[in-house]
């Protein structure tokens, strides 16, 4: 087995503020980035806070900022960079940090309360649902999230505008709207609840605006963009502005009355 040696930079500090440290360490064959800040630690700098688990790329743990990427540190293998560059690894921009490549992702759970859960159907009691397979299909490539918030925090507008979180639930939870707004079995809009509008007015789908930076720093190839942010819009803008279904909404009122 070969190695060498590998320039790194890694943020250390608090949320007082920090900066760069510059290390050498050895990289052997295979290697991913996690297995360097496991040297760091063990070798060189054994303070150094970095939030990690299952090291397979499925608990979403250990997500960081590798030249200035947000990548999951135990899924970048080294042999992806140049022997001779200068790495350099840093904490979440989009939130606060908590200590070195530690970040405070509290934002992110708060806005998963803020979503409706799914529905039941009334009248149907666990393990009565039946649905055709293309309907399951659709919603199932969402449910590979690993929720390591890389999309979070690659979404320019909550990366870049710290006033939008407040309004904006960000790919992953407008991700986690459309998938139950295309579940065939989920009986929200019998309650009055309308997964279009909500995500509107209550998640900021608006702020949108299709970069697929989200997508493409999906570590799980979900194509959010695609499969969910964009039709979720065109959705919401049919109940919204076509003038059958305002007709519609109106009869139905008139009948109600």
């Amino acid at each position: 087995m070969s190695s060498y040696e590998a320039r790194f930079q890694v943020w250390r500090g608090d949320e007082q503020g920090g900066g760069l440290e510059d290390f050498t360490v050895e990289v052997n064959d295979g290697e991913v980035v996690l297995d360097i800040v496991h040297r760091l630690q063990a070798t060189q700098a054994p303070d150094l806070a970095v939030r990690w688990n299952c090291k397979a790329g499925k608990c979403g743990s250990c997500s960081a900022e590798v030249n200035g990427r947000p990548r999951l540190l135990c899924m970048t293998r080294m042999s992806v960079f140049d022997r001779a560059e200068t790495i350099t690894i840093t904490p979440l921009r989009a939130f606060p940090v908590i200590r070195d490549l530690v970040t405070d992702v509290g934002f992110n759970y708060h806005k998963a309360r803020e979503v409706p859960a799914f529905v039941p159907p009334p009248g149907l009691g666990p393990g009565e649902y039946r649905m055709f397979q293309e309907d399951v299909d659709r919603p199932q490539e969402f449910r590979k999230c690993i929720e390591c918030f890389l999309c979070q925090n690659t979404c320019h507008v909550v990366r870049d505008h710290e006033e939008n979180k407040q309004a904006f639930a960000g790919p992953r939870y407008l991700m986690r709207v459309a998938e139950l707004d295309m579940h065939p079995l989920d009986a929200a809009a019998e309650t009055g609840l309308d997964r279009g509008r909500t995500a509107q007015d209550d998640h900021g789908l608006g702020y949108c605006n299709i970069t697929k930076c989200c997508t493409e720093v999906c570590p799980e190839d979900i194509k959010i963009t695609d499969n969910a942010l964009i039709p979720l819009k065109e959705r919401a803008v049919d109940r919204k502005y076509d003038p059958l279904v305002w007709l519609g909404s109106k009869i139905r009122r008139r009948s109600g009355a």
